[in-house]
């Protein structure tokens, strides 16, 4: 019998989430133990015929302000805080009347979905809990003496404790119990003053806090020797994290990135105009294409770099179906993510059982706001999303010859597509798909330059006699810092340009341009991803 055990005689009961509440409380009850609860989760154990007693009970105060102040009490504080082995704890409660608690059971008001759901500003606040987390830090503060839950799912390792120690709980769980407890007031501070930044419109607050609830461990991290999990935030963003997992094995932590990547890209493709795929390998897109249908899309997108897509994530930006489906799964593919799919095509997708499958709802919303975050030693980067989106810039034409409509709309196409391939970013694309796509090089002519190779390898693999490149236009994600990148498309047959200007030398670059017959556009917008 471990040594460090505590009985639990008295119980306060807190909670705005109630699933679980009545059994988890018959079954303290039927211990032996007095309840003790407050407002709505009073009533509930009143009317399951539970023997509870009210907070106003023991602190002699009713209820007031609205539930502002209920808890916020000597009785209720002392009773948390009091080391039971301490003389002059001891004394103060016998003085003063104040009876010990031994296990508090709290979730807090729900602010994080009141936010979600897009509420006026006055229900935020009033969803904003303060007895609550003063109560569980507390408790927690005091794990030597008191167990503190602030989740449901928690309930049973309570109960098993109290079954097996014979109404007492250990010190293991009592510790775990306190971690968990003040990351969850962390994350709902968290919530709560990132809220205040973007209601105030302050980019960058003083301090900047962060918080999550675990979704998964993962089996390992980006390499098997790394410990990994994924944490959802308060930010309700269709993607992987709102996402249904229909079938196939767990997510790694490689997928969850490199899913995210893809449906983040195939989002900037708007449902009602076109059908989008996005083939994603090592978090760069390897193919993007629009098409009459997801079949059309995806032949278009996997001819861009077939020996890539191998083993790759799929993304669409309309309902998974069925001739889509055969067609995807042709080829050994890790993950499809869409915002939804038909019964049939998740028929065909079954016949692949470690093929995940997720539905994500609804697509992301490329130009909404939000925080990006990279950590970095003693600290972390944070900024806004790049939603800067190709539709709103104004395209100013700076070459003798202006793209033709064919062009421009190819020309779009391409920078959409460039915005999610990590930087020195090229993209050839012809008729609303890629052909070539360079990612990630130190130079930009380097990345120019593999762009145009993988053009003639995927022409070679569809047995063209030319290559893709041929006709194509070409985004760059960044200004062309000397002609030779520039050059380099020329010469890989791209008859028009797409880049953000800026350079020192962009009369240099137009003046190649202009020599080489290009048509060229800035957007005045840049698109680094690192």
């Amino acid at each position: 019998m471990p040594s460090d055990l505590k009985r639990v005689s008295r119980a306060l009961l807190s909670v705005s989430d109630k699933t679980g509440l009545v059994d988890f409380a018959r079954a303290l009850v039927e211990r032996g133990i007095e309840l003790v609860s407050t407002g709505g989760t009073h009533k509930t154990l009143r009317e399951a015929g539970l023997p509870v007693q009210d907070v106003s009970d023991l602190t002699g105060f009713p209820e007031m302000m609205d539930g502002r102040v209920k808890t916020l009490h000597p009785a209720v504080h002392g009773g948390l805080l009091g080391i039971r082995s301490n003389p002059e704890h001891q004394a103060a409660m016998l003085a003063h009347g104040i009876q010990p608690i031994d296990l508090l059971v709290v979730n807090l008001y729900p602010f994080e979905a009141t936010v979600a759901a897009g509420k006026p500003y006055d229900d935020c606040i009033e969803n904003i809990d303060i007895g609550g987390p003063a109560m569980i830090r507390a408790a927690a503060k005091n794990h030597a003496d008191v167990a503190v839950v602030v989740d449901g799912a928690d309930y049973a390792a309570v109960l098993d404790d109290l079954a097996q120690y014979d109404g007492s709980v250990t010190r293991t769980l009592r510790r775990r119990l306190a971690q968990k407890a003040y990351a969850r007031t962390a994350a709902y501070d968290a919530a709560i003053s990132n809220w205040f930044a973007g209601e105030l419109d302050e980019a960058t607050p003083p301090f900047r806090a962060l918080g999550g609830a675990i979704a998964e461990v993962m089996r390992y991290g980006e390499n098997p020797h790394q410990t990994a999990a994924f944490y959802r935030t308060p930010e309700n963003r269709p993607g992987v994290s709102t996402a249904r997992q229909v079938q196939g094995k767990q997510l790694s932590y490689n997928n969850i990135n490199d899913t995210d990547a893809a449906y983040e890209a195939v989002a900037e493709f708007s449902p009602e105009r076109s059908a989008a795929i996005v083939i994603v390998k090592h978090a760069n897109p390897c193919g993007v294409a629009e098409g009459a249908d997801l079949r059309e899309a995806y032949e278009k997108a996997l001819r861009c770099d077939p020996v890539s897509a191998f083993g790759g994530i799929v993304a669409m930006n309309r309902p998974l179906d069925a001739e889509a489906a055969r067609a995807i799964t042709e080829i050994f593919t890790e993950v499809i993510i869409a915002p939804d799919a038909g019964e049939e095509a998740i028929a065909i997708v079954a016949a692949k059982k470690n093929l995940r499958l997720l539905l994500a709802g609804s697509l992301p919303d490329p130009r909404q706001g939000g925080l990006t975050l990279r950590t970095v030693a003693g600290g972390f980067l944070a900024q806004s999303r790049d939603n800067a989106v190709v539709e709103a810039m104004s395209l100013k034409v700076v070459t003798k010859r202006a793209p033709s409509d064919r062009e421009l709309e190819d020309l779009r196409f391409a920078f959409r597509v460039a915005k999610h391939v990590k930087s020195n970013a090229i993209v050839y694309a012809k008729d609303l798909a890629t052909v070539g796509i360079g990612a990630g090089q130190m130079s930009r002519v380097d990345s120019s330059r593999i762009a145009a190779w993988k053009a003639a390898e995927a022409a070679k693999a569809a047995g063209l006699p030319e290559t893709l490149a041929k006709g194509s236009v070409v985004a760059s994600d960044a200004f062309f810092p000397f002609a030779d990148g520039l050059l380099a498309a020329a010469e890989a047959g791209a008859t028009a340009v797409i880049q953000p200007g800026g350079s020192m030398r962009d009369d240099e670059v137009i003046k190649a341009a202009d020599e080489a017959g290009l048509a060229m556009v800035f957007t005045g917008h840049r698109h680094f991803r690192h």
